[in-house]
């Protein structure tokens, strides 16, 4: 498990993270979401045992990582911009990496490259920005570690490799307890694989939440009333988190089980009637503005 415990974290006069408190279970997809600046890169690198806290807490299965050789062989960290070293192709990759992870698993890494389609030979620095994304998950499932630490690292993939990647994800999940833990600025990108997604804002947590928990207690219905009254006696009593009205139709999203909310609108005279899934952008946005924040503004731009 991974924790935090009011953790803080400055570059001169600028302060990544403020007091962050924040847990992560094994076994699960966790999204780490919010602008640039949020301060999400700053913890995955905190994590990871790159950067020394300034004040507070971060473990990972109760111990410290920083200056923990021992620890980190269970960590692997894949950045936003790769560093490889000068002149170096796959091979030495692997090679490189098989002296650091104990659980390097070298056969795995040479079968993913080929179903890839890396050469093994080819200096990386000729890649272009998604082969060098592939190559470093690539290398992050091969190195056999408990935790993956992933900074964007679905931008620069194209749409297949993308879902390629979540599959590999998927299938170590399942395999092998693999927790990864996925930064990102996009809610699109995260929504089809992680299990629980944190919003950070201004280096704290704005909000952390299970999605499962969340889309089954939160209800997007669109509907067209008979008359304005019944819409009011519809809605009397209903926890509404936003609303919205084009003509006579008029869309709620409602905090309340599925169950509820039918059960409710079953008894109105409506004219036109849908209870429609909401997506995680409309359920941060929801749950964002009921805490008095845009999150169209914190994440979207």
């Amino acid at each position: 498990m991974i924790k935090t415990n009011k953790l803080e974290k400055s570059f001169g006069p600028v302060k990544a993270l403020d007091h962050l408190t924040l847990s992560i279970s094994e076994e699960q997809v966790f999204g780490l979401i919010g602008t640039n600046g949020a301060g999400k890169s700053t913890l995955l690198r905190i994590l990871a045992g790159v950067f020394r806290p300034d004040r507070g807490s971060a473990e990972v299965d109760g111990q410290s990582v920083f200056d923990n050789a021992a620890l980190k062989q269970e960590l692997f960290f894949i950045p936003d911009d790769p560093y490889f070293f000068p002149n170096s192709c796959a091979n030495d990759l692997r090679s490189y990496y098989s002296s650091i992870y104990p659980k390097f698993d070298s056969s795995r890494f040479d079968r993913l490259l080929s179903d890839f389609g890396l050469d093994r030979k080819r200096s990386i620095s000729g890649y272009s920005k998604g082969m060098k994304k592939q190559l470093s998950v690539i290398a992050g499932l091969s190195a056999g570690t408990k935790y993956l630490l992933c900074d964007e690292t679905f931008d620069g993939l194209d749409p297949v490799m993308r879902q390629a990647v979540k599959s590999l994800f998927a299938g170590d999940i399942a395999e092998r307890s693999l927790t990864p833990v996925i930064a990102s600025h996009n809610l699109r990108e995260l929504e089809d694989i992680c299990e629980h997604v944190g919003l950070l804002h201004k280096g704290g947590l704005l909000l952390s939440e299970d999605l499962e928990e969340m889309k089954l207690g939160i209800q997007k219905v669109q509907c067209v009333f008979e008359n304005e009254e019944e819409g009011n006696l519809a809605m009397a009593g209903l926890s509404v988190l936003s609303s919205e009205t084009r003509g006579r139709l008029k869309t709620f999203v409602i905090r309340g089980s599925r169950e509820e909310i039918l059960s409710r609108f079953s008894g109105m005279r409506t004219v036109f009637f849908e209870l429609l899934p909401l997506t995680l952008e409309e359920i941060f946005i929801s749950e964002t503005e009921v805490a008095g924040y845009d999150v169209k503004k914190l994440i979207l731009g």
